[in-house]
């Protein structure tokens, strides 16, 4: 089976585990993987933004991306987030993935250098011509700076080693726009917006990749095999309980509400990385009533 054909359904985007003073620990991390799988998740992306990617090291990032690989055992698709501002940077850390043997890697827009649609398409032709691993392209315009249009999507859904894109804008003209290109038939739009994931999925894409599944995993997966169905009562019915959840993980920038979750469900110690800091008390209610809402403990 292609690596098109397996992807899809609830991708979490895992966050990377990491004690009071930020060191990651790794066995937690394993423990993480391991509750994914029993709980339904479809695939994990290690090292995306959710796993604090701007503030590990290489040797950090690679180490989080084979841990994963190795604890997966190839039960579940892992996609490695290995994007950069520097095309150079985005190559290396591409080839690294692909000599661990990610199943896929997930290549953020460049940020902040904001370079124009012929420069995104130059940016991933050269990393996609540098690496025989399949490629997703991720577009998050809120936290890079720079949008992706359809147009440089097709384009670029011509190269056979780019399978797919991740789309977080999360509205429907753009939701639109990119159902109605003439893309390769087996090319895949992933949703990378939890809020607005369930309508993506009925209408046309094949999954999320998700930051609600990092606390909800077993809901997500319901969610997202009810809309790939095309049960819309059944996807309404699990996404009206997960709400407060895809809106109030953001209450503060991600991932420190998530990681404040998990911490407070006993799932992970407490730490991130500065210029992250712990969530401030005054959010702390409205994360536990979201919490409670999803039927989570903590």
């Amino acid at each position: 089976m292609t690596i098109n054909a397996r992807l899809g359904g609830s991708i979490v985007a895992i966050v990377t585990p990491m004690q009071a003073d930020g060191a990651v620990d790794y066995k937690c991390l394993e423990a993480l993987v391991e509750w994914h799988i029993s709980e339904g998740t479809d695939g994990i992306v290690a090292v995306g933004t959710t796993g604090e990617s701007a503030t590990l090291d290489v040797d950090e990032h690679m180490e989080v991306i084979r841990r994963v690989i190795a604890q997966v055992k190839g039960r579940v698709p892992v996609i490695a987030g290995t994007g950069a501002n520097s095309t150079r940077e985005a190559i290396e850390l591409t080839r690294a993935a692909a000599e661990a043997k990610a199943d896929a890697c997930l290549i953020v827009t460049p940020y902040y250098n904001k370079p124009p649609q012929e420069g995104l398409y130059q940016h991933y032709k050269a990393i996609a011509e540098a690496v025989d691993v399949p490629i997703i392209l991720y577009n998050v315009p809120g936290r890079t700076g720079c949008d992706m249009q359809p147009i440089t999507v097709m384009r670029l859904a011509r190269i056979p080693n780019i399978i797919g894109l991740k789309e977080a804008r999360g509205d429907l003209e753009r939701r639109s726009a990119l159902l109605a290109l003439r893309l390769p038939a087996d090319f895949i739009l992933l949703s990378g917006d939890d809020e607005t994931a369930r309508e993506a999925i009925l209408a046309g894409f094949k999954g999320d990749i998700s930051v609600t599944a990092n606390v909800a995993p077993r809901l997500m997966h319901e969610l997202c095999a009810a809309a790939l169905a095309g049960d819309a009562e059944q996807a309404a019915k699990v996404d009206a309980q997960l709400l407060p959840l895809h809106q109030n993980l953001f209450v503060e920038p991600n991932p420190i509400p998530v990681k404040w979750a998990l911490h407070a469900m006993g799932r992970i110690p407490s730490g991130l990385r500065l210029p992250l800091v712990p969530m401030s008390a005054a959010a702390e209610p409205t994360v536990r009533v979201a919490l409670k809402a999803a039927g989570i403990q903590a």
